[in-house]
Parts: structure tokens; sequence; C-alpha cells
């Protein structure tokens, strides 16, 4: 009896040491990709090139984290950044961030650019997102559309990102700003969510909390960490998001109308100091993502690839990892992910990754600059 207890022991030892070895096998071995690249330098004068936008005549805008935007044509960048940007807030990993063009934006002009915004007379800030319009380089037309409460001095978790769907709707991400207790679960606030607006601000109708008091009626999904990652699926039309988890349970996320996520009532991640933020990774009502990572990769900017010069990324989804300097590349059969590969291993931190009109993958990476994958 005795013996066949321990024999149960040890095959329940075994088991979990397999599960906790496959696991981190599954998750920080993955294999580099049989398509060979070169990374050409597009323009390297850069410091924290956070993203970047490809206008009609194929010129480049930037956006410095720092809070400065220029303007590249051809690989140069104009010395000289963009006048008429609004004072930016920066503070830890907020700053100047991402960019997006209106879909009609060779008639309208419309620039959507999100960033920190510290309201004059308070303290901290959130995430906010203005247009403009470009002429000289110089921003005229200045509007703030949104703005995200409640302002935080603490210096993490601003999400940023922005996407326009094929219906013109603007998707933006807001992270929990650090207060994963207060934020992400609650409908009263911004943090923590993905907000849907029309392109001037205003808020569409059948938005899933427009009848509900209290609620932020910009809300369209919540319980999000930290979404660094936002692009429309170029078959379904849907909105696809990742975001950081804290030490593990980094997600992938396909974005539905009114779906609550989970942070931090269900994650696959701990904190940093090795201690449980919940036992439960799983709960009714909460959606689970369409994969995640353990440990992280600490995800960064994210494209579908569509261009016929890579065939054999076709419906595959491309991720920037800022902890281990490549491109993570994820196959999917519809909904699922089913093959993970490195893509541009050792180029270094990606903050962003975009297909260009000329149907290359560029990349911004941190204390580098710009970069065009060339596949040989």
């Amino acid at each position: 009896m005795i013996q066949s207890i321990h024999s149960v022991s040890l095959c329940l030892l075994l088991l979990t040491l397999f599960a906790s070895s496959s696991c981190s096998q599954s998750n920080v071995n993955f294999p580099k990709s049989d398509q060979p690249l070169t990374f050409e330098p597009v323009n390297e004068d850069f410091s924290n090139p956070w993203s970047f936008v490809f206008l009609p005549d194929a010129s480049m805008l930037v956006t410095e984290k720092e809070g400065e935007l220029f303007h590249v044509v051809e690989g140069v960048k104009n010395p000289e950044p963009v006048q008429g940007l609004p004072e930016v807030y920066v503070r830890g990993q907020g700053g100047l961030m991402d960019l997006e063009l209106h879909p009609d934006y060779e008639e309208n002009g419309w620039l959507y650019i999100s960033y920190g915004l510290s309201p004059e007379g308070e303290s901290g800030g959130n995430t906010a997102v203005m247009r403009a319009k470009l002429a000289d380089n110089k921003l005229m037309d200045q509007e703030v559309i949104f703005q995200a409460t409640p302002n935080s001095t603490k210096g993490q978790h601003w999400g940023g990102r922005m996407e326009f769907d094929r219906d013109g709707y603007l998707y933006i991400s807001v992270g929990d700003r650090g207060a994963r207790d207060d934020n992400p679960q609650s409908l009263s606030n911004h943090s923590g969510k993905i907000h849907r607006i029309h392109d001037d601000g205003s808020i569409p109708a059948d938005n899933p909390f427009t009848g509900e008091d209290g609620a932020i009626h910009s809300i369209y999904s919540y319980g999000h960490r930290n979404p660094q990652g936002m692009a429309m699926h170029p078959e379904t039309g849907e909105i696809w998001t990742h975001e950081h988890g804290p030490r593990g349970g980094d997600e992938l996320n396909r974005i539905q109308e009114g779906v609550n996520y989970g942070w931090p009532v269900i994650t696959y991640g701990i904190n940093y100091s090795g201690t449980k933020i919940t036992d439960i990774t799983e709960k009714e009502g909460m959606e689970q993502p369409v994969y995640y990572w353990v440990p992280s990769i600490a995800p960064c900017g994210m494209t579908f690839v569509t261009s016929d010069l890579y065939p054999q990324w076709q419906t595959s989804v491309l991720i920037g990892s800022l902890k281990f300097n490549y491109i993570h590349r994820c196959e999917l059969e519809g909904n699922k992910v089913v093959k993970h590969e490195k893509v541009a291993d050792g180029l270094g931190r990606i903050r962003t990754v975009r297909e260009g009109p000329d149907g290359y993958l560029y990349a911004s990476v941190e204390g580098k600059g710009l970069f065009k994958l060339v596949p040989k």
C-alpha cells in the first residue's frame, strides 16, 4: 500500500514536471522561421519610434515616444519635427504613441494620434486621441476626440493602439493604468478597455453599454490589462488585439462586443514577485484568449500578413516581442493558432510592424530606427 502511494505520488510529480516543462518549451524555444530575411535600414536616426504610418505617397510619419512627430520621405528624415502637436505627457510607458489614417484619408486628410494627456490644472494623465490634418509639415484643425479617465501619475499601461474597421468605426485601447483592482472590471471608467467611437469622437448608438446608467458609452469590451497591439483581420473584418500579461499571461484576443476578457479575475500570469494574482484561469462570463504566452514575450505591435511577397505567411499574424527581440508569427486556421515561429530574430525591441504599400513588411525598433524586412 505504501509502495502504491509512493508510485502514485511519483507519477503525479512527473506529470507536473512534464506539464511545466512542455509549457516552458512551447513558449520559449519557438523554432526560427525557414524564410530568410534581410533587415534593410530605412532610417536609423530614431531613439524610440513608437509607431509609424504610410501616407498615400508612400512617405512615412513616425512618432518618437518622447513627444515628436517626423516625416520620412524615401528614407530621408525631415530634421524639423512636425509642428502643431499638443503638449504630450511623457511618463513611464506613456508619451506620443500610435498613428492611424482615416479610411478616406485621401479625401478628408484626417490623421489620428494617440498620446499621453495631462489636463490643465490636474495631476497625472491618461490616454487621449486627437485628429488633425497635415499641411506643410504642420498639423492643422486639431481636435481632441477621446480622453480617458481616471488620470494617474503612474507610468504603466497606457494601451494607446488604434484601428479602423470596415464600417469606419475607430477602436482605441486603454490600459488599466496600473490600477488592476479598480479599473478593468468597472464600466464607470475608460481604463482597461477597448473603445469604439465614430471618426469624429461621437459614440455609436449601438455600442454595448450606451443604455446603461453610469457606464462609459464608448466601451466596446473590458477586462483588459495593457493592449499594445491591434489590427483588423483581413478576411473577417474583426478587430484583434494582444495585451501584456504580468509575469506570463500575455494574450492574443479576438475582440467581441460587450465581452469581459477577465483581467484581473482570471489570468495565466503571476505577479512579478512570483506570488499568485488569482487561483483561477477560467470563469463563466469571461472570455478565454485565442492564445496565451507563459512566460511572457512582452508583445507590442501587430499586423496580419496579406502580401504575396511572403506567400508562406498568409493567414498569419505577426507580433513584436520586446522581451526577446524578434517578431512572433502565429499561423491561424480560423480563430485558432496552429503554428508558431520566430521571425526577424535578433532585430531588436519591436514597437510596430506594418505592411507597406509596396507589399514589404516594415518594423520600428527601439534604439535602432525603421527597417524593411526583405525575403531572400
